[in-house]
């Protein structure tokens, strides 16, 4: 089963808090968004492979640490997965960027894809999903599906807040895949909104209705 890490950074909750206020305006809170996928950027890279090169200072020759080559791919769900792409590439600026988007069939109620695009090298890519909620998980479950079909190997799911339902749902349709998260909330309620969470973060992301 794929673990699941949730980030207790002091400056992440600190975020976090205002991210929730309902008298946070679209510029703020896209900032916030910004930060926050920075902050959990450094950590969701902390086991990335190092190998050791040599380098001269002003005083001597040195041995000291770059990252090993290891390919990166961050992939937003849209809409509001793109708010969290900035915030990643400011430490990783090399990762190549794919998209992915979902509507639901108001039918069947599940997601599907309508938008894929992404890096010509997936076989070779470790790759981030992202999306600021996880809610009932149902989207999450259908970007990893899309990406695995394509030949991804190596996935990993970053979302701000997620609802227990949505964790449980991604674990149980991938086990292969960590999950890490900012807040994990307290429940859905009966029209699917992560409680307490934020409301609607494309929404707020966007100044949209």
């Amino acid at each position: 089963m794929g673990k699941v890490y949730v980030f207790d950074h002091p400056l992440i909750q600190h975020k976090l808090t205002f991210i929730r206020d309902k008298s946070t305006g679209t510029k703020e809170f896209r900032e916030l968004v910004d930060e926050i996928s920075t902050l959990m950027a450094f950590e969701i890279t902390r086991d990335l492979p190092l190998m050791e090169i040599e380098v001269e200072t002003p005083v001597q020759v040195a041995k000291s640490n770059v990252l090993a080559g290891k390919k990166l791919g961050v992939v937003p769900i849209l809409r509001a997965g793109i708010g969290m792409v900035d915030g990643i590439l400011k430490l990783i600026p090399a990762a190549k960027v794919g998209h992915i988007g979902l509507y639901r069939d108001p039918e069947t109620l599940q997601p599907v894809e309508y938008y894929l695009k992404l890096p010509s090298d997936v076989e070779e890519r470790d790759f981030i999903v992202v999306d600021p909620m996880l809610a009932t998980g149902g989207s999450a479950v259908e970007a990893v599906n899309s990406l695995k079909k394509r030949g991804a190997t190596k996935i990993r799911f970053m979302c701000i807040i997620a609802a227990p339902e949505g964790v449980e749902a991604l674990q149980q349709a991938h086990p292969d895949v960590d999950i890490y998260i900012a807040a994990l909330d307290e429940k859905l309620n009966e029209k699917g909104y992560i409680i307490p969470g934020l409301g609607d973060a494309g929404d707020r992301l966007f100044g949209t209705k």
